[in-house]
């Protein structure tokens, strides 16, 4: 990972940390989802123990994980923590990491996830995410990604939200709160997420009280 590809903002609290996806690892599991699951499959099935309202959501098997992902989520969050705190990590636990298919009037509510550290990156996003309802009057939303953290004051907002780009990739604390919204026209918005622990004396920043 190189450092000077990864950006990190902080339009809140936690930052947020935003770099493109390797091209050849977007190919290969969009490959592997293309060749090996059926839209309307059980195979991988990761849903059950996750927030989004989607057709799909595939928990990666070992041998695309091994094929490049781990490397790169590993890099990505050893850069993203050393520029945002000036500390390095010595572990990386991937945890799970998964697909999200997601099709017309489909969403993902409020959620955080497990471990230390998550991310979001695209994989596949559909020609048109559909009409606003009020176009002159308001922007279109459909399909963004929300962030969150504590309320609307003063010189900070609370909110971030993002139109999805094919290959950026997002990652942050798993207790940032998130939501995609649902979109209303036809093709497939993917996208590619991880949960994943890093060294615990990093993580709690208790641990020294």
């Amino acid at each position: 990972m190189n450092n000077s590809t990864l950006k990190i903002i902080r339009p809140f609290g936690p930052p947020l940390g935003i770099t493109p996806m390797p091209t050849d690892l977007i190919a290969k599991i969009n490959h592997f989802i293309d060749e090996k699951i059926d839209k309307n499959s059980s195979d991988y099935d990761h849903g059950k123990h996750l927030a989004g309202q989607v057709s799909q959501e595939i928990k990666l098997p070992k041998e695309i994980i091994d094929d490049g992902l781990l490397t790169f989520l590993s890099a990505l969050t050893s850069a993203y923590i050393e520029n945002s705190i000036g500390k390095k990590i010595t572990k990386f636990e991937l945890i799970a990491s998964w697909v999200v298919r997601q099709f017309k009037n489909e969403y993902n509510p409020p959620h955080i996830h497990g471990g230390h550290i998550s991310g979001v990156g695209y994989l596949k996003i559909p020609d048109s995410f559909g009409s606003s309802f009020q176009e002159s009057k308001k922007s279109n939303t459909h399909g963004d990604i929300n962030f969150f953290h504590g309320s609307k004051q003063f010189l900070s907002m609370g909110t971030k939200s993002k139109k999805p780009i094919l290959g950026d990739f997002y990652i942050f604390p798993n207790y940032m709160t998130h939501s995609v919204n649902a979109f209303f026209s036809e093709g497939e918005r993917r996208s590619l997420s991880f949960n994943a622990n890093i060294d615990e004396n990093i993580y709690d920043v208790y641990s020294d009280h």
